[in-house]
């Protein structure tokens, strides 16, 4: 079988009886995490915003600290993205630990702990918006580069939680939830105007922004942005053909973003619109090199209605939201003659949940999610005989019904016990199950001990579609099954260095994969062998009176399928850094990055040379008011390096960017 896909707090009434047995358990193992901590000490006092006590919502869809979600989040925050000048999600997530990513001139791709199948499209990634789901309904895919739809100045913090979401979110969050929270337009407190150049890819953007909180007291924010890029001229081979040579004016790209939000009291109200056109320079899907005409385009739109308040002297908290979505592709290929490859996906849904902290102890959630994807279509048009064309259109839906109780067993243990049920017009009912025991044996050190499990139905490109040629359907196909078991402690070690390590250990079985249909002897999607994986995860993040921040972190991780054979596109170790500090010149504030990884393997069993690749980020708001000036140079020392692509492509692997140096300018009045 080939492995990658193609595509054309309240009193503890309750737990009386369980403290005793907790301070004894707490005084016994208590040392781990005492220290120089002092029973006095003010926490709130510093100087470093530990991650364990900030407040985020993504892990159980409402607001917990950090230090008790029964995950190991990560959040990166918006001075963080202004720090390093990430202009992308993918950008952000690569500075986090067990993250790699993945670009093969078309879309982006994050791996996560060891698994990222070239071309899989972010498929066992769930990807948030403001709390509302972002994976289209065909190819459940996560859009995580410059097609996702939100301008990254527009973003107020990220929150990831590695491991399987399935418990709280259902379909997709396998090997994570990615949560994009949005600025409001109180933080804008007014107009936004920023322009950016990037050579060598040609590319230049803008963006203009207005935001306020109005006397009434509504919170509204409004945005718009471009792109465009004539992108590089850069040499390619493509393989069995035997043809090479510079793909020049074939590089180009263009994009559009929109976001208004809407808030007042109760009530918020987002639409998101983006749209992406890629030119192709490589091929893909082994189509004719180096023609002209050849492109991939996506366009995006969500909107989104969430009333939120509390009831019963704030014991109850009541969420209810309505959401809606479209994407739309669309993609034209020359195999001698033009063929056109396009998808159009609707859906619209609503959920209801309740938070209820009546019962002494506990923090009692229980919801409802649907979703009706009514329109699901996938077309294949034969532009020069359009008798050939091909059109697969199967809509379906799903249904998630989810509970949780969050048990404050006394003041330094907490359980978490979760469940989904989730059904869908594929797979029928799956349970997805997650346990969490988090103990704070002392005010700087918090312990968790996790277990989840998720599923993923197949995708309707997956199941539904055959073209007689290229791919056959599977409606029978089953999904995917992952559980997880996750062991991670955190420890502050005086007010400015907090160290995690985690070790973990995940097993997901019957892998959707490509293989050969018995009967017509074309490729179908199939369910393969288990895959397994185990790894750790250290990581260490140290501030500075000055205002000097150092993150770092090192990931070993082994995933192999249950044969033993190694994973595609898998580096055994990642290593990191992130520097950020001010300068003592003309208000500049510099940040560094340093990303490092083992070789990664590829599709024809070559490993690709590892890599060590330098970013710098420069930038000052003191030359006068309201008006920023920033530098950016990825790949500093202009370092090659290639990853792996997906077999249904002419190139083995592709080179990735050099150095490149982006001039932006930001204005805010």
């Amino acid at each position: 079988m080939s492995e990658v896909p193609a595509r054309s707090r309240p009193a503890f009434r309750h737990g009386i009886r369980l403290r005793p047995l907790c301070l004894a358990f707490g005084g016994f193992l208590g040392g781990l995490g005492s220290g120089a901590v002092t029973a006095g000490e003010d926490l709130t006092a510093l100087s470093l915003e530990q991650l364990l006590e900030v407040t985020i919502t993504g892990a159980s869809k409402y607001e917990q600290k950090q230090s008790e979600v029964a995950a190991a989040v990560s959040v990166i925050s918006r001075p963080e993205i202004r720090a390093f000048g990430w202009r992308t999600l993918d950008e952000a997530l690569a500075s986090l630990p067990g993250v790699h990513t993945t670009y093969d001139r078309q879309y982006a791709y994050v791996g996560t702990r060891g698994f990222g199948l070239p071309g899989d499209y972010n498929t066992r990634l769930l990807v948030t918006i403001n709390g509302n789901r972002l994976n289209d309904v065909v190819y459940d895919q996560a859009y995580i580069g410059r097609d996702f739809p939100v301008d990254m100045d527009l973003v107020e913090r990220i929150e990831f939680l590695p491991g399987p979401g399935g418990a709280v979110y259902g379909q997709n969050a396998m090997f994570g939830v990615v949560n994009v929270v949005t600025r409001s337009g109180a933080d804008l407190g007014g107009t936004e105007l920023a322009a950016a150049a990037q050579s060598p890819q040609r590319l230049r953007e803008g963006r203009v922004s207005w935001g306020r909180r109005l006397d009434s007291g509504m919170d509204v924010l409004l945005s718009v942005s471009g792109l465009h890029a004539r992108g590089e001229d850069r040499f390619h081979t493509f393989g069995a053909s035997g043809l090479s040579g510079v793909a020049a004016g074939l590089d180009g790209e263009r994009d559009q973003e929109f976001l208004a939000r809407v808030a007042s009291g109760p009530w918020a109200f987002d639409v998101v619109h983006g749209a992406r056109r890629k030119d192709d320079p490589t091929g893909a899907g082994q189509s004719d090199p180096l023609v002209a005409g050849q492109f991939e385009a996506d366009r995006f739109d969500l909107a989104h209605l969430q009333y939120s308040d509390r009831f019963a002297d704030g014991a109850l908290h009541v969420l209810g939201r309505l959401f809606t979505g479209e994407q739309r592709f669309r993609g034209r290929f020359i195999y001698g003659a033009p063929f056109e490859g396009a998808t159009a996906s609707s859906w619209r849904g609503a959920e209801l949940r309740l938070l209820s902290d009546a019962w002494a102890g506990h923090r009692l959630m229980v919801g409802l999610e649907g979703q009706d994807n009514r329109r699901s279509e996938q077309v294949v048009r034969d532009l020069a005989s359009p008798a050939n064309d091909v059109r697969v259109s199967i809509p379906g839906y799903r249904l998630g019904l989810y509970v949780q109780d969050e048990w404050h067993v006394c003041d330094t243990l907490v359980s978490t016990l979760g469940l989904r049920e989730d059904r869908n017009d594929r797979t029928g009912t799956k349970a997805s199950p997650r346990v969490a025991l988090v103990w704070r044996p002392a005010s700087y050190t918090t312990i968790k001990a996790l277990y989840g499990r998720a599923h993923r139905a197949p995708n309707a490109y997956e199941r539904d579609f055959g073209d007689g040629v290229s791919l056959t359907a599977n409606p029978r196909l089953g999904g995917e099954r992952i559980d997880t078991l996750e062991l991670m402690a955190d420890r502050r070690v005086g007010r400015d260095l907090t160290l995690r390590g985690t070790l973990y250990r995940w097993t997901m079985r019957d892998l959707v994969t490509l293989g050969t249909d018995p009967v017509t002897g074309l490729p179908q999607y199939q369910s393969g062998e288990a895959v397994r994986a185990k790894g750790v995860e250290l990581s260490a993040d140290k501030t500075w009176a000055a205002g000097v921040r150092l993150r770092g972190s090192v990931s070993l991780q082994n995933a192999s399928y249950a044969s033993g054979a190694p994973l595609l596109n898998a580096p055994a170790a990642l290593g990191k850094f992130n520097l950020s500090a001010p300068l003592p010149w003309a208000g500049l504030h510099a940040g560094v990055e340093w990303q490092a990884e083992r070789p990664r393997l590829s599709a024809d069993g070559t490993r690709l040379g590892g890599s060590a690749i330098t970013h710098l980020h420069l930038r000052t708001d003191t030359l006068a008011p309201g008006l920023e000036l920033s530098l950016g140079i990825r790949n500093l020392f202009d370092k090659p390096h290639a990853q792996p692509n997906a077999d249904s492509n002419w190139q083995n692997a592709l080179d990735q960017d050099g150095r490149s140096v982006r001039i932006r300018l930001a204005y805010r009045y």
